[in-house]
């Protein structure tokens, strides 16, 4: 089995790397062209490309699918499969037919819930208890190919979107595989998706950093949970920005809270009120500072019970 690669960020290296484990050879790889990133907009690679660099392979960097030098290129390399993870584009039709076995896909969720291009996040902000990953097969349409495979696995209660998304890569690379030694022994039935149960997940925007804290307490927990690494949920604390990044659900008695106002201090981190509940909040980031434990964070800020995390400013 022939395989080219598409795939980018750091989702996608775990595919990249147990593919070239496999039997089956990758004869290329296709990613993104690279971009300025980080504070200092330096222009560096993204993961897939640094791994596909380190093995010796072929990297190609269309800065459009449709370009024809692109096409030819591709139709050269007379792959059997192609395999697509977080690439981060539409693929074209012309393109979804050239290898003899088509692409597939490995999806950050269960389909058909979450299509789209943030399901992680998606599932951990709407307080989803489980998710997985899935392989389906291409089509023009926006994660809609039927389903070869899929496996499930529990969220953990205070686990991140970036700790999720990391073991959804290698649940995801592991189940791939799998399938490609099954596609090369002879041709595989694939489930249809249930069109009545599709749910979208669509791409952060960076004003969902902003916490409403007249939501219950899992709402606000969930928000910090689930915009990590970016945008990462976040307040205004005596008019200057700061970064929320680890949280949990606090105990409290009915009628002790007010949304937004700081309830109590301690060792185990800041309780803030939400409405109804609270949150306690472990790990913050004042802006441009590095990210600290909340009991650190309290050393160097005059802060007390009773001051408040402001909303940000709509925008």
């Amino acid at each position: 089995m022939r395989v080219v690669f598409f795939g980018t960020p750091g989702f996608a290296a775990p595919t990249l790397a147990a593919l070239l484990e496999s039997s089956h050879p990758v004869i290329a790889v296709v990613t993104q062209p690279d971009r300025p990133r980080g504070r200092g907009q330096r222009v560096r690679p993204e993961a897939v490309k640094s791994l596909a660099e380190q093995r010796g392979l072929a990297v190609l960097q269309p800065a459009r699918l449709r370009d024809e030098a692109f096409l030819k290129a591709f139709r050269s390399l007379e792959p059997d499969l192609a395999v697509v993870a977080a690439y981060g584009r539409i693929l074209p039709s012309e393109l979804l037919k050239m290898p003899r076995l088509g692409f597939i896909n490995v999806h950050g969720s269960v389909l058909p819930r979450w299509r789209g291009a943030a399901p992680v996040h998606r599932a951990i902000l709407a307080g989803d208890r489980t998710t997985g990953v899935t392989i389906m097969q291409v089509v023009p349409a926006l994660d809609a190919g039927p389903m070869l495979a899929a496996a499930e696995t529990e969220i953990g209660r205070d686990e991140t979107s970036a700790e999720l998304e990391s073991r959804l890569a290698l649940l995801g690379a592991t189940l791939l595989v799998s399938m490609i030694d099954r596609l090369a022994k002879g041709p595989v039935v694939a489930t249809p998706q249930d069109e009545r149960l599709v749910t979208y997940a669509l791409k952060l925007e960076r004003n969902e950093s902003r916490i409403d804290w007249a939501r219950p307490a899992e709402a606000v927990h969930n928000q910090i949970r689930g915009l990590q690494p970016w945008p990462l949920a976040a307040a205004l604390l005596r008019g200057r920005r700061v970064s929320l990044l680890r949280s949990q659900v606090a105990s409290v008695s009915p009628g002790e809270t007010e949304p937004g106002r700081i309830v109590s201090l301690d060792a185990d981190g800041i309780v803030v009120g939400t409405d109804p509940g609270a949150v306690r909040i472990t790990s913050l980031q004042a802006e441009g500072r590095q990210v600290l434990p909340a009991r650190e964070f309290l050393r160097g800020a005059r802060i007390n019970a009773g001051d408040r995390f402001d909303p940000l400013p709509v925008t």
